[in-house]
């Protein structure tokens, strides 16, 4: 699929509410939530305070100095040490990120130890954790083996993807239905119907997938719809005469990749992504990753909000019996890491070759070693009924 076009053939349609929709769905989440797992009605959104964004970083030091600062230079590590040899002191480097953020895997019986007499409510990241990050993001597919770790261990834990991507395209590299999809970063989620949710909420609706189940949708950003699109369009037409700029509309949030963009024109990006939302500052807010710019509506929500509220819909929130582990990769996940950290009530794990600050626990190198958790925790639950 060109990313340069609009969202594509959705996988879960976003209908108008239904107030008498029949029940039923997939069965995958019962054992986790026999009552269905209802939306949580206590959502309350705001808009976020002023603070200091990446716009007025840009302001300050110009675009380019700020797009490399989101987009550090490539590293060069020992495939088997994972030591940065770049560093002017390699060995002391990466110990000194093991000791700070240990290995998931190497950490794993301690790990286990603290998950006993727990319930473990899973939460992975998508690009870079469950699929290598790629120079074209629409060819970031997943390993048949990698799909069949996620579904093993959904078979045994509560699992949701929560991914700046759009909620449809996940779902289309992912195509696993025990799961709960929370797209753009949180703004757009979906899991199977249990009961009814409350028609009085406007962030709440029933829709279908293409297989015919039933699913509660969350949109608290249905509102921006509109702008959006709007922005979307105006980026691809700005963006079209420099070469390997690619614009993706992920729904809730529009993505603009330069990784595929000569250094040389990267602050013509920022340009044209400045020129088109400066008249939407009221309602628009500009993010960066790994090498894209993200304009989402500026509301009081991110991946640390999708967080919490999936674990009050799990009926999970503030149990001293649950554990909580999100793993991810990029900056907008440590939005999550740090509501765990903050409530001490989990474990994020960053995947990362780079040691770099974090508020996560535990470190995985790349999406195999991701892999190999995901393998090591059905292993465990399996022995732990035995």
């Amino acid at each position: 699929m060109d990313l340069k076009s609009s969202h594509g053939a959705p996988v879960l349609t976003d209908s108008a509410p239904l107030s008498k929709s029949r029940l039923g769905g997939h069965h995958g989440l019962l054992p986790y939530s026999p009552s269905g797992a209802p939306f949580s009605k206590n959502l309350r959104l705001s808009i976020p305070k002023k603070k200091f964004g990446f716009l007025d970083d840009v302001r300050s030091i110009g675009w380019l100095d700020a797009m490399k600062s989101s987009s550090p230079p490539h590293k060069t590590f020992n495939k088997d040490s994972n030591i940065d040899l770049s560093s002017p002191d390699p060995e002391a480097a990466s110990l000194t990120w093991l000791l700070k953020f240990p290995s998931a895997l190497a950490s794993f019986e301690q790990i286990a130890n603290f998950a006993k007499g727990k319930r473990i409510a899973l939460f992975l990241d998508y690009d870079g954790t469950l699929s290598p990050i790629v120079e074209n993001p629409d060819n970031a597919v997943m390993s048949d083996d990698m799909r069949s770790a996620v579904k093993n261990v959904a078979k045994y834990f509560p699992t949701a993807i929560i991914s700046g991507r759009s909620r449809d395209k996940v779902y289309e590299f992912v195509g696993l239905t025990e799961l709960y999809y929370a797209g753009s970063h949180g703004m757009d989620i979906a899991s199977p119907v249990r009961q009814s949710i409350s028609d009085d909420d406007p962030h709440c609706i029933k829709s279908t997938d293409t297989q015919g189940n039933e699913v509660n949708l969350f949109q608290p950003a249905r509102e921006f719809l509109p702008v959006i699109d709007e922005v979307f369009s105006s980026l691809v037409k700005s963006t079209e005469d420099i070469k390997g700029a690619t614009v993706e509309n992920n729904k809730f949030c529009v993505s603009v990749h330069f990784r595929n963009v000569d250094e040389d024109k990267w602050e013509a990006v920022g340009e044209c992504v400045e020129d088109v939302i400066k008249k939407y500052e009221d309602r628009l807010r500009l993010t960066q990753g790994r090498k894209v710019l993200e304009i989402r509506p500026k509301i009081d929500w991110d991946k640390g909000k999708a967080l919490v509220f999936l674990l009050e819909s799990l009926g999970l929130s503030n149990c001293d019996d649950v554990l909580p582990i999100y793993v991810g990769d990029d900056r907008t996940d440590e939005d999550a890491f740090k509501v765990l950290r903050d409530r001490n009530c989990g474990y994020g794990i960053l995947v990362s070759k780079a040691p770099k600050e974090s508020d996560a626990y535990y470190s995985l190198r790349d999406p195999s070693e991701v892999m190999e958790f995901l393998k090591s925790l059905v292993t465990w639950k399996q022995s732990s009924v035995l």
